[in-house]
């Protein structure tokens, strides 16, 4: 197959489609890789596409910790109607051997300099870019992986909350029992704070709209108004620390006082462990 000057293929007498690879990990695959996956199926009118997607153990090494895992990406690529073939473990750098292996005919991704964590050059596709078999595909903005990761952390407590509210256990989200219930606290503050503001602003909506003739009313009533919500405020504030650190007080009190009866329990059954083999304790 041979690519002419306007970087159209001229086909065989087969009329063979051309075979594009994309490659990538395709973390908590979204419309975002469906999209550059997408392009590449549409970059020549007959397009064989082969999607490659690196395993856990490259990825961890030169990437980073991935959601979900090798198989779950695998899956996720061949439910897109766009990849006619999956190849797993594939490789971190392109080589010749691998495009031979493979028959193909053009790499796509998009241009941006993707850098080299294993040392074997500044770009990953470097030495496909050399050699003319680079077809280049566009990124679709505002969305990525670490987007969606970050959007998790950034509303971390509501997310826990909800898988708790789900019927999740605090043991498989990693929450302690004070975490929870701290948490549970905190949104009912904020719950608190939101209805304040709420009349605040509908106390101000309805002295102002009092009438325009009654100007010195109304600045005086928008005084006393935020005066008032402002102590009201406060006032919340304080109770609700208070609440927030008696409840803490309790439950490290609890904790404490679990953990002195599970230490008393592992005594207990010292003892009667060395009392069974006939031995005193300090023996």
């Amino acid at each position: 197959m041979a690519v002419n000057g306007d970087d159209k293929v001229s086909e065989t007498a087969s009329d063979r489609p051309v075979r594009v690879y994309a490659d990538g990990i395709f973390d908590l695959f979204h419309f975002g890789h469906a999209r550059a996956i997408e392009q590449a199926k549409k970059s020549f009118p007959n397009t064989y596409l082969l999607v490659g997607c690196c395993n856990d153990k490259i990825t961890n090494k030169f990437k980073g910790k991935t959601v979900m895992t090798e198989s779950e990406r695998y899956e996720s690529l061949r439910h897109c109607k766009w990849v006619d073939e999956v190849i797993p473990d594939a490789p971190w750098v392109l080589t010749i051997e691998f495009l031979d292996k493979h028959k193909i005919d053009y790499v796509a991704h998009d241009a941006l300099p993707y850098a080299d964590a294993s040392g074997a050059g500044n770009d990953v596709y470097e030495f496909v870019k050399s050699i003319g078999k680079f077809k280049e595909t566009k990124r679709t903005e505002g969305i990525s992986t670490s987007d969606i990761i970050m959007r998790i952390v950034k509303d971390y407590n509501q997310y826990v909350l909800r898988n708790l509210d789900r019927g999740y256990s605090r043991e498989e989200l990693g929450v302690s029992f004070v975490k929870e219930k701290r948490l549970r606290v905190n949104v009912k503050l904020k719950k608190l704070q939101e209805k304040v503001k709420e009349q605040q602003e509908k106390i101000q909506t309805v002295a102002k709209t009092a009438g325009t003739h009654h100007d010195e009313w109304v600045e005086n009533t928008d005084r006393w108004v935020v005066g008032f919500l402002e102590m009201f405020e406060e006032g919340c504030h304080k109770m609700g620390t208070a609440i927030r650190d008696g409840i803490q007080q309790k439950l490290l009190r609890q904790e404490s006082e679990e953990n002195r009866r599970l230490n008393g329990l592992s005594n207990a059954k010292e003892e009667q462990i060395f009392d069974d083999a006939g031995f005193a304790k300090g023996d």
